[in-house]
């Protein structure tokens, strides 16, 4: 199935527009792409795909634009995100993707850095958001605007996409085979983009990826899941990042329908319009969905929630079972069935009612959380990646091991280095380099073609690897001991009344936990207990009450590990990490150093002074 879908694709030039254009074509189908309008779904058809994304790159050209040029944009989730990427390496030229979310000073520093000549801007959103770094930019020649009315008029440099389409209509008359002469010469080791990686600490690093990675990735991913022509798949996380954009040209080459979601805001009603079969999600989406269940079934009252508990204690013990390969007897699956008719059928429909299976990535996702899913017939498959190697694992529908990452995709090797139990890859997926970054490409990539990527892991007797953590972020406490955070967090994430957790104690006697609540949960609950929440969060915060309740879930839920690892004091804040304050990167990994440092009276209180 999986081969049919990419025959004769090897015959192709083994590049990015080559495999789109084909899928395209081939499948031919009136929803390639959908995005919304208003209350109106909108599709645009494989063949009109095609002609637009060609009609900017003409427009492209007629600009002056040529191999090798870096082209930034900056913008969400929308049709003009792909065909303005499709076009650009039509044309030889090198994506320079920037993150909606991005600080200013970082904007400032991508677009200098990468030496981009070009800006594709979405709209007045992100205009307001990111004027001053763009404006001190020298080197760009031009901006482009998506959105007709979100052209600046004082802005000479700008003009809208609808702009370029029609200059490319005009040189198409003078000139027709610009395009076509330029994607007959596209060679698998051309640039294809240079995508920055947000980095916990200093400066963003362009990773430097090629044709060749991304089509040796499309084609590994395309042969290791079951992906048809049939599929209908939601993109919501951004494609900026490197999971979303690898897995739009998996789909694409695969003539999947792909529909766009701008954001979080829009997920609910566009699971229930759209239907997925398909989907990729970060654990962050698991968790809220989840505690949104939870909080459902607690707030039903009576038999309805003594029915809601037990069907999680049924999904929670059949699963265990399952995944263990320890048997399931004839009363279990008879529970479960009963559970999922009455209880789990009513999770599958808030999702659509469709999926077949979800890709997760990007951070741990807790076992108690992937087996309530299953249990539901909601199969998440954890999976692993990062920019400078695209996706280079996951696990099967048939070949699943809940909290492990998977298996490596054909091609790409992976092994656990002897000295630190860092995890190592190698494979034609691996980037060729940090931009004007010598010594960091060095530091990066071993002579063997190795990628250090930092995290620690293992690998067991099956084959399956398992994170454990990122080298950088293990501490020690004052004692000696090693901390892992991220499995102490992942914990953590299964209490509905905490939002974000940043386990501390580097050089402290004993670990603890900054939190930020979920505030309308831990509110609603500490207010059905008669306590005064018509505070500010401030107050709340030092509350002793309020203190205790999410104390309380922490030792709990981080009873079954060893002593030195049990959270046994946490500190509440009254409002979430931002990426604003420099608390977080772009794709929302906590800067452990700035919090170490922002809240070190706070650490001090709860972990000690060492």
């Amino acid at each position: 199935m999986i081969a049919e879908n990419l025959a004769g694709f090897e015959n192709l030039p083994q590049t990015i527009p080559h495999y789109c254009f084909e899928a395209f074509r081939r499948h031919n189908k009136g929803d390639a792409l959908a995005f919304k309008v208003g209350d109106v779904w909108k599709y645009v058809a494989g063949t009109e795909a095609v002609e637009r994304i060609k009609r900017i790159a003409m427009g492209l050209a007629s600009l002056g634009v040529k191999a090798g040029d870096r082209i930034a944009i900056i913008s969400e989730n929308r049709p003009e995100w792909s065909f303005v990427d499709l076009a650009i390496l039509s044309l030889r030229a090198v994506n320079v993707p920037i993150y909606t979310t991005q600080a200013v000073e970082q904007i400032r520093y991508i677009l200098e850095n990468s030496g981009a000549r070009m800006l594709f801007v979405s709209g007045k959103k992100i205009w307001k958001h990111a004027e001053n770094a763009i404006q001190s930019v020298e080197g760009l020649e031009r901006l482009v605007f998506l959105d007709a009315d979100g052209v600046p008029q004082e802005n000479t440099r700008a003009i809208t996409l609808a702009d370029v389409e029609s200059l490319g209509e005009d040189f198409t008359k003078s000139d027709s085979e610009v395009v076509e002469n330029s994607l007959a010469q596209i060679a698998t080791t051309d640039l294809a983009t240079i995508i920055y990686t947000s980095g916990t600490t200093g400066e963003p690093k362009g990773v430097m990826l090629t044709h060749e990675n991304f089509v040796s990735n499309i084609v590994a991913i395309s042969k290791g899941l079951p992906i048809r022509p049939t599929d209908r798949s939601l993109a919501v996380l951004p494609l900026s990042h490197i999971f979303e954009r690898t897995v739009f040209y998996v789909l694409c080459s695969n003539g999947v329908s792909i529909h766009y979601c701008a954001s979080f805001d829009q997920l609910a009603s566009h699971l229930q319009e759209v239907k997925p079969t398909i989907m990729t999600a970060v654990p962050r989406l698991f968790e809220q969905v989840y505690h949104k269940i939870v909080k459902k079934g607690k707030a039903a009252g009576g038999w309805k929630t003594k029915l809601f508990d037990w069907a999680l204690e049924v999904g929670q013990e059949y699963w265990t079972a399952k995944d263990t390969h320890s048997s399931v007897s004839p009363a279990l699956t008879a529970k479960h069935a009963i559970a999922n008719r009455l209880v789990f059928s009513k999770w599958r429909a808030g999702v659509g009612g469709c999926l077949r299976f979800f890709v997760s990535g990007g951070a741990p996702l807790s076992k108690k959380l992937s087996y309530a899913f299953w249990a539901a017939g909601i199969p998440i498959l954890q999976g692993y990646g990062m920019t400078e190697a695209c996706i280079t694992c996951a696990n099967r529908p048939e070949d699943n091991k809940v909290g492990s990452i998977g298996k490596p995709f054909e091609g790409i090797e992976m092994k656990i280095a002897e000295t630190d139990g860092e995890v190592l890859i190698r494979g034609k997926n691996v980037m060729q380099g940090y931009y004007n970054n010598p010594a960091a490409t060095a530091s990066a990539l071993d002579r063997d073609g190795y990628y250090h990527t930092g995290d620690v892991g293992y690998v067991d007797e099956d084959g399956h690897f398992y994170i454990t953590d990122r080298l950088k972020d293990l501490f020690k406490l004052s004692n000696g001991k090693y901390i892992a955070p991220l499995q102490i967090e992942s914990l953590l994430k299964q209490s509905p009344l905490i939002s974000q957790p940043v386990v501390v104690g580097s050089g402290r006697k004993q670990v603890g936990v900054l939190i930020v609540p979920d505030w309308d949960a831990l509110k609603e609950e500490m207010a059905s207990e008669g306590h005064d929440v018509k505070r500010s969060r401030e107050e709340l915060c030092d509350d002793a009450h309020f203190i205790k309740r999410v104390q309380s879930d922490a030792v709990t839920l981080t009873r079954e590990l060893a002593d030195y690892e049990r959270i046994k004091r946490v500190y509440l804040l009254p409002r979430e990490f931002s990426i604003d304050k420099g608390e977080m990167t772009p794709t929302l990994k906590i800067k452990r150093s700035v919090i170490d440092e922002k809240y070190s009276e706070a650490i001090d209180e709860i972990c000690g002074s060492g």
